[in-house]
């Protein structure tokens, strides 16, 4: 595997008191935007700037199928992963939606779906194969693939214009893989990192703890990184994982979707820790292991609205509040430019 980029972890004594100050002497009372001063403070470390700005956002989806899809672990069929592209390109879609109405360019990226998909604008095709294997039978992906999946996702992410990346996905079952990542790189129980996904019944939900169970005691030996993510899966959350590391690399800001997204972040901060600087956790999803991924990753996510799609729609909600909080720090007029008296005890 080529060498993992280099990530500058963000801390800056000095740079920070200065943010802090700036937010302070604003006209409001201290800490009166609540978690909009941390994240603002964050977005200042990360650009290195006591002035800084977002520009030309990047809301990429990674898409891919998984071979654990034929054991009855999703309450759709495999077919729905180049389906929902298609819809995705077509402008149909909930993160469709809201990329246009928030002015998010909008990419698509084949990880790794079993179709072949015509050439078009808003596509790239990086396909590794036609979905990953089954993690019953063996690894999800060859340790090669792997490493090729991750090198795609850095490659797309430097590829790209702008300073913000937000992270999306598409893969029917891919909370399966999502939950056995959590499971093994964080040590949790797999039954509370189950969830029931696109909508399972309660036999449903059974049936997935069972499949999942049986995954993780086929790889029971399997506690390296790397070699997790290919026993596991999926193509897309390998891919993710490099993004985040190549656009962490870049000081760009990475927003993260769901639970699928945090599990591409999960791994990724596993190789290189300090990624984690760079991310904004855009909401806590429905989904059962979302909350326990989120503690694992000491991560406080801006909303909690119920959400379980996907799609890279939580960070698109989370767009406005994230470039609110940057306008707020560069544009709010502080005391004393604005004539404006301070408090007694200044």
């Amino acid at each position: 595997m080529s060498p993992l980029p280099s990530i500058s972890p963000v801390a800056d004594a000095a740079l920070s008191q200065r943010l802090q100050h700036r937010l302070d002497q604003q006209t409001k009372p201290r800490g009166a935007l609540g978690r909009l001063e941390a994240l603002a403070l964050q977005i200042g470390l990360i650009q290195r700037s006591d002035a800084p700005a977002l520009h030309a956002p990047q809301l990429v989806v990674f898409a891919a199928d998984h071979g654990l899809a034929a054991h009855g672990v999703s309450a759709y069929p495999s077919d729905v992963s180049w389906q929902m592209v298609e819809n995705f390109l077509a402008g149909g879609a909930a993160v469709s939606v809201l990329a246009r109405q928030h002015g998010l360019a909008l990419t698509v990226v084949d990880a790794g779906v079993a179709h072949d998909f015509a050439p078009r604008d808003g596509l790239l095709n990086c396909k590794i194969a036609a979905g990953t294997a089954s993690a019953l039978d063996g690894p999800a992906m060859t340790l090669a693939q792997c490493a090729r999946a991750i090198a795609a996702g850095r490659e797309v992410a430097s590829g790209l214009p702008g300073n913000v990346l937000l992270l999306g996905e598409m893969g029917i079952a891919n909370t399966s893989s999502a939950a056995l990542l959590l499971a093994r790189l964080a040590g949790c129980d797999i039954a509370a990192c189950v969830g029931r996904g696109t909508g399972l019944d309660g036999a449903g939900l059974a049936r997935k703890l069972d499949v999942l169970q049986r995954v993780l005691a086929r790889h029971a030996a399997t506690t390296q990184p790397l070699a997790v993510l290919a026993a596991f899966g999926g193509f897309e959350i390998a891919m993710m994982a490099g993004a985040a590391l190549q656009a962490a690399s870049e000081r760009r800001v990475v927003v993260v979707d769901g639970f699928i997204c945090g599990a591409a972040i999960l791994v990724a901060s596993t190789l290189v820790p300090d990624v984690l600087d760079y991310c904004v956790f855009a909401h806590r999803s429905d989904e059962a292991g979302h909350a326990l991924m989120l503690r694992r990753l000491s991560a406080t996510p801006l909303l909690d609205l119920g959400l379980r799609l996907g799609e890279g729609s939580g960070a698109a909600l989370a767009w406005p509040v994230i470039d609110s909080a940057v306008r707020l720090l560069a544009q709010m007029a502080t005391f004393e430019s604005a004539a404006v008296s301070d408090r007694y005890d200044v």
